[in-house]
């Protein structure tokens, strides 16, 4: 009997408090919301390099933005001309951008997914990577979407959120991150973190994921990435330093959109950012359906 309740004392002390646990599922029912919405990673069912000139959209063969059967024929033509992208509609097909219907004349392509290209379920748009441009292909009903089953996480563990200490550089370096196209895209790091996490000391850099700067976005890896979580690694936001201070909750930590799509193009951990650790908490690797 005295066993049994030590036991249940550890479990019960080990257990976290209503309020956070509480936190941590609100965070996770918002991911994977956000995965499953019209313009979340479950509906990316292609992405298509342009070159320069004329780029033939529709499930035509021969197209050079080849979509599904049930996609129109010929779609219009994306034309790639001194860095800009325009479309043009074909005649015979049904396009619309924002609810307004496009005709055969030429326009700007959009680079969103709010004024994103719509023809039945599949929404396409145009994306910049370094000199690259490319069309994005989202299918509303895609596969991945219908067949999505949830996520799965490490179990919900508090000394996982932890206190770090913040040194700024001054001034904010430029850094190259690593993509999974080869790339070495720029971004700006604002400074590191410190903190000891299962007795060890240990250090990330964060960059600032876009202009707006409102919070701190890390990429990194660890050894679960062997046997548990996604192999190239995983993301974490947290909020902007306050008095020298960034609080890391690893339970927040999430799969990058290569975990649920081909069509993505995921920055890569920094060498910086791969701890020879195990972090046991947060998302697991994603097992949906086959791509």
């Amino acid at each position: 009997m005295r066993i049994i309740l030590i036991a249940l004392a550890a479990t019960f002390v080990s257990a976290p408090p209503d309020s956070y646990r509480d936190e941590i599922l609100k965070y996770r029912a918002q991911r994977e919301a956000e995965l499953k919405a019209d313009d979340g990673w479950l509906t990316v069912t292609g992405l298509f390099w342009l070159k320069p000139g004329a780029n033939v959209a529709g499930s035509a063969a021969g197209s050079d933005v080849r979509l599904p059967a049930k996609a129109p024929a010929r779609l219009g033509v994306f034309e790639l001309k001194d860095g800009a992208v325009t479309f043009a509609a074909d005649a015979a097909a049904h396009v619309t951008s924002a609810g307004q219907h496009l005709g055969t004349q030429r326009t700007n392509a959009p680079r969103d997914d709010k004024n994103a290209l719509a023809a039945g379920s599949f929404r396409l748009f145009v994306i910049h990577r370094e000199v690259r441009f490319g069309i994005r292909v989202r299918d509303l009903n895609s596969a991945a979407r219908r067949q999505f089953k949830g996520l799965r996480y490490f179990p919900i563990r508090p000394e996982y959120r932890v206190r770090a200490t913040f040194t700024p550089y001054n001034p904010p370096r430029v850094v190259a991150v690593p993509n999974v196209l080869g790339q070495n895209p720029e971004m700006e790091s604002p400074g590191y973190v410190t903190f000891t996490l299962n007795g060890k000391s240990l250090r990330l850099e964060p960059v600032f994921e876009d202009d707006e700067k409102k919070d701190l976005f890390f990429i990194f890896k660890d050894t679960t990435s062997r046997d548990a979580t996604y192999p190239a690694g995983r993301f974490l936001h947290t909020d902007l330093p306050k008095d020298g201070v960034v609080m890391i909750d690893f339970n927040k930590a999430y799969n990058p959109p290569c975990a649920f799509t081909d069509f993505a193009t995921c920055p890569l951990p920094r060498k910086e950012n791969q701890l020879p650790v195990r972090i046991e908490a947060g998302e697991l690797a994603y097992h949906g359906p086959a791509r």
